[in-house]
Parts: structure tokens; C-alpha cells; sequence
């Protein structure tokens, strides 16, 4: 009796899962060209085939669904980057985190255009979680910075400092790249170089920098 119970209870939080997962994704279709504020429960709730107050079972409303879009998209960002710091020098760090941004940017184009559009206008606890994983991308790098030879000397405010221009520089680099027609290889391959080229002044910056 017990294993049925628990069970039951596992194939539950299973389908609950799956249709918060689902939330997320419709919210994302509607998303396409609009805003979060734009944006209805009950047009949620249609796309994804529930009834509107079974929404309330997965989220508190919708600014709390734009919060948990918002941070799906920037925690495999953070993944994704954290794994290019895996290369030891300068050179390859910057490529390895390029390539990671386009990787990351194709494969997730709905979700960085939501992130991008709503970065700056919109709804307020959407704005605060962009830019708190924002914050947690910079402390990150600035912590791998602090592990690097070459930057010990550096104070841990100018280390954030660095990383806080980076991760700015980056930032910009997605908006470029969701601009470009992924089918235009010699457009995209414009703004890879570009991106590298940013980055790589930002390194060489911080090669004569003192603290």
C-alpha cells in the first residue's frame, strides 16, 4: 500500500512538473513579439489547455511566471558560460565563451528575446530577477578572474569591475546576435569576430590595469 501511495504521489509531482514545464513554454510562443504586461492568464491558460485557476497551481500570477521564464533562460546562460571558463588561457576563454553565446542564443532564441526585451521595460519583479542573475554571472567570472595568475594583484572591486564589463559586453553581443539571420553565415560570422574583438580589448585593458 505504501509504494502505491507514494506512487501516486510521485506520478503527481510528475505531471505537475510537466505542466508548469508546459506554462512555460506556451507563455514563451504567445511571447513571441510582445511583452509580459501584454499578456493574459487566460491566454496562458488556453495555450496550454487548462482551466485559468488551475494556473494558480503552479504560479502565484503571471509576474511570477515572467520571474521564473526570465530565470530559466539566464541559469543555462550561466551553465553555459561557466563551462567555457573551463579553458585556461585568455585567448580561449574568450572564443570558448563566444561560441557558448551563439550556441546558447540559437538554441534558446525565444528565451533571449524575452530576457531582452523585458531587461529594461516592463514588469518590475521581471526586471529585478534579470538583472540579479546578471549579478550572479559577474560574480562568478569575477571569482574565476581572482583564480587567474596574471590578475592577482587586483583589488576584488576592480575584479568585479572587469567582469561587470564583460558580462555588459556579452550582453550586447546576444542582442547583435539575435539581430542577425542565423542563415547569413557571413553576417553571424561578422558579429562572432566583432563580439571576440570587444572582449579581447576588454582583456587587454585589464593586462596594464593596476589596482
Amino acid at each position: 500500500m505504501s509504494s502505491d501511495v507514494e506512487g501516486a504521489t510521485g506520478s503527481r509531482q510528475a505531471r505537475k512538473l510537466r505542466t508548469r514545464q508546459a506554462l512555460l513554454d506556451g507563455s514563451l510562443r504567445l511571447l513571441a513579439d510582445r511583452t509580459l504586461a501584454s499578456l493574459s492568464l487566460r491566454e496562458v491558460a488556453r495555450e496550454v489547455g487548462i482551466v485559468p485557476t488551475a494556473f494558480y497551481r503552479h504560479f502565484a500570477s503571471m509576474e511570477d511566471l515572467g520571474v521564473a521564464l526570465a530565470e530559466e533562460c539566464m541559469r543555462t546562460l550561466r551553465r553555459g558560460l561557466r563551462q567555457a571558463r573551463g579553458r585556461r588561457s585568455t585567448s580561449d576563454l574568450i572564443k570558448s565563451s563566444v561560441t557558448t553565446l551563439l550556441e546558447q542564443v540559437r538554441a534558446h532564441d525565444a528565451q533571449f528575446r524575452y530576457v531582452s526585451r523585458e531587461r529594461y521595460g516592463g514588469v518590475p519583479d521581471v526586471r529585478r530577477a534579470i538583472a540579479t542573475e546578471l549579478k550572479l554571472i559577474s560574480s562568478e567570472l569575477a571569482t574565476d578572474f581572482a583564480r587567474m595568475p596574471a590578475l592577482t594583484a587586483f583589488s576584488a572591486d576592480d575584479l568585479r569591475m572587469a567582469a561587470d564589463l564583460m558580462v555588459a559586453a556579452m550582453m550586447s553581443i546576444v542582442l547583435a546576435l539575435l539581430e542577425v539571420d542565423p542563415h547569413q553565415a557571413d553576417d553571424e560570422r561578422e558579429v562572432v569576430e566583432s563580439a571576440e574583438k570587444q572582449l579581447r580589448l576588454i582583456a587587454l585593458g585589464m593586462a596594464v590595469w593596476r589596482s
